[in-house]
Order: C-alpha cells, then sequence, then structure tokens
C-alpha cells in the first residue's frame, strides 16, 4: 500500500512522542499490504471501523486514531488525520470534505 503522506505521522510524533513507536508499527505493516476490500484490512487491524468515506484505525492501545482515505484500485493510503482519542471524540474530522465525497 503507498501510504500517503508520512509527513503527518512524522508532525504527529513530534507532539506526541509516545505515539512514535505505535504508529511506526503501523506504517511498517501497512506499507507492505495490499488491501483490495474493507475486509482485508479487518483481517489484520480487528479494531478498525469504516465511518463515511475514512478507515478509522485505533493506534497505541486506542490512545489514538488514523482516519485515512483508501483508493482500494489504486492501492494508496492516503492519511487524513492523526489525533488523540479525545480530539477524534469531539468529530471535527467529520468536516473533512473528503469525509462524505462522492464521485459525479
Amino acid at each position: 500500500m503507498h501510504i500517503i503522506s508520512y509527513k503527518k505521522i512524522r508532525e504527529f510524533c513530534g507532539k506526541h512522542t509516545a505515539a512514535v513507536k505505535p504508529l511506526n508499527h503501523w506504517y511498517r505493516i501497512v506499507k507492505h499490504e495490499e488491501f483490495k476490500v474493507f475486509t482485508d484490512i479487518k483481517q489484520l487491524f480487528p479494531s478498525a471501523d469504516k465511518v463515511g468515506n475514512f478507515v478509522i484505525f485505533n493506534i497505541g492501545g486506542n490512545k489514538y486514531r488514523l482516519i485515512a482515505f483508501i483508493h482500494y484500485q489504486m492501492n494508496r493510503l492516503f492519511i487524513r488525520h492523526i489525533m488523540t482519542h479525545k480530539e477524534y471524540d469531539k468529530g471535527k474530522w467529520k468536516e473533512d470534505k473528503w469525509f462524505n465525497y462522492t464521485k459525479n
């Protein structure tokens, strides 16, 4: 899976040093996968959820959330947001234009 972009991981880890190890672990796993459908993700990450157009990954024992848009046919994962559990619960990430985007 081609992950776009690692920069978001680096920036988040700069603010939350405890997230470095679990986010890098997630990255190393995902970059070697070729998810074809959401059920492929669930097999590897049972706690992952699909909300709107996004896949939500629980990171670091549920301390952090990584929110991604996945284009399965192109084998690309776009990191849209990384946040603490508390920030996630506020729901501002649902205002992202990609959350409910549909092709015309």
